[in-house]
């Protein structure tokens, strides 16, 4: 931009800051949507973890090109980008309840069309953003992950516990057998083996 006027320099800021900060942002078209369609689906964002904000394309192509991106082919009419920023803890937002709030939301509003996006500085397709609705959240996925592992884990901690005790049990069957002896003495089946100290068998003299 040449000699730009202070707002203008404010609001490429604005968005290379959201663009850096975001772990998603989604580009969408809203053209032919109201007010109060555009007010529903901010709450439905917002609601999902996501803000939604509007800009004019060139603004964005802008701070865009500053963070190392080339959305040029998606800033084609009117332009809305759902932002995905970190939660208020610090960790990454979810990219896919955002996908599918703009999803939920276009099913009864045909006019938002979601265009493709960026997410962790890869490109997105419209066909990538869609897909990315169809996943299923973190969580979801996330517990689903703890509980595959959780079975396992749990059997693997019962068997170290259960070690010990069975080494016990086993040892001293094996020493009430004869099947150890201590010192390094060979072991040997009482039932077949002399005494070994056993008297000499001795006749009574008359």
């Amino acid at each position: 931009m040449e000699n730009p006027r202070p707002e203008k320099v404010a609001v490429v800021e604005e968005v290379r800051e959201r663009l850096s900060r975001s772990s998603a942002a989604l580009l969408t078209e809203y053209r032919g949507l109201d007010v109060a369609a555009i007010s529903e689906l901010r709450r439905a964002l917002r609601e999902a973890g996501g803000e939604y904000k509007v800009y004019k394309n060139t603004l964005v192509r802008f701070a865009a090109r500053e963070v190392g991106l080339d959305l040029d082919e998606l800033l084609t009419g009117p332009t809305a980008i759902a932002f995905v920023p970190e939660t208020d803890d610090g960790r990454p937002g979810d990219p896919v309840t955002v996908a599918k709030a703009l999803r939920d939301f276009a099913r009864n509003h045909p006019a938002l069309v979601v265009k493709g996006g960026v997410m962790d500085n890869a490109l997105l397709s419209a066909e990538d953003a869609r897909a990315l609705a169809d996943v299923e959240p973190r969580e979801v996925l996330l517990a689903k992950l703890a509980g595959a592992l959780a079975a396992p884990l749990q059997q693997f901690a019962g068997l170290l516990q259960a070690l010990p005790r069975n080494f016990a049990y086993g040892l001293s069957a094996l020493i009430e057998k004869g099947g150890a002896a201590p010192d390094g003495a060979t072991p040997t089946d009482t039932n077949d083996a002399p005494a070994a100290d056993a008297a000499e068998p001795t006749t009574e003299e008359s």
